[in-house]
């Protein structure tokens, strides 16, 4: 199972509107709708490249020195 997800704008009565959605004509599907505002702010992270910087360097590399 996967998700697809898409934006929409309702219309004047109210109504939304989907289409080129990725399923099969006749397939059950669950639709969740939610203000854009509160999905903006739950996923501030999502498309932002990751960069990994020496990724197999050492982790806090002064934190090794043992005091005793």
């Amino acid at each position: 199972m996967y998700a697809h997800r898409t934006e929409a704008t309702l219309n004047r009565e109210g109504s939304l509107v989907l289409t080129n959605l990725p399923f099969h004509a006749g397939e059950a599907v669950e639709v969740i709708v939610m203000p854009r505002s509160n999905v903006a702010k739950a996923y501030l992270l999502r498309g932002k490249p990751v960069v990994y910087t020496d990724p197999l360097g050492p982790v806090a590399e002064n934190d090794w020195d043992v005091q005793g």
